[in-house]
């Protein structure tokens, strides 16, 4: 039997849905390497991202450089786990260059967690200080806004985990 094709694991889910938490477990997996956004944008810039305007903007960099690194990963034929929010059409749309460059299958994660639970989640997160970002009610509301959940015609594997 051949082996199987690697694979690109998205996750889709707002602001302390337990995306990192999913991550982690699929990362697990053999042969698989787990990419967080939120690690490499910590070491990357600490103390500069303030704002929506600077987390779009190193977020911007860091997918300049991450994404040739991640297909690079794809063709080897290692798995990766892409802790990065596939929350709008424009990132998915990046990500699917990545898998289909790389000639890998795909899965998007979408984690369907309710608003009141995500709040409730980042207070406790910000109250015990491990996270890279901590960002407020206010904040997790603007960014909110600009959350899209995948639709059918986006033409994804989706996989929902449901919450709390």
């Amino acid at each position: 039997m051949p082996p199987s094709k690697p694979v690109l694991h998205m996750v889709c889910g707002k602001i302390a849905a337990g995306k990192s938490t999913l991550t982690a477990r699929l990362a697990a997996a053999p042969a698989t390497v787990l990419v967080s956004e939120d690690h490499w944008l910590a070491r990357l810039y600490p103390g500069e991202i303030k704002t929506i305007p600077d987390y779009v903007r190193a977020a911007g960099r860091l997918r300049g450089v991450m994404g040739p690194h991640v297909e690079t990963l794809l063709k080897a034929g290692l798995s990766v786990v892409l802790d990065f929010p596939a929350n709008t059409l424009a990132t998915r749309q990046w990500m699917r260059a990545l898998f289909e460059g790389a000639g890998a299958d795909h899965r998007l994660h979408l984690l369907d967690v309710p608003d009141e639970v995500c709040k409730a989640r980042l207070k406790a997160r910000n109250a015990a200080g491990a996270h890279d970002f901590a960002a407020s009610e206010a904040e997790f509301d603007a960014i909110t806004r600009y959350f899209v959940a995948p639709s059918a015609d986006e033409g994804f594997r989706v996989v929902v985990h449901g919450g709390p």
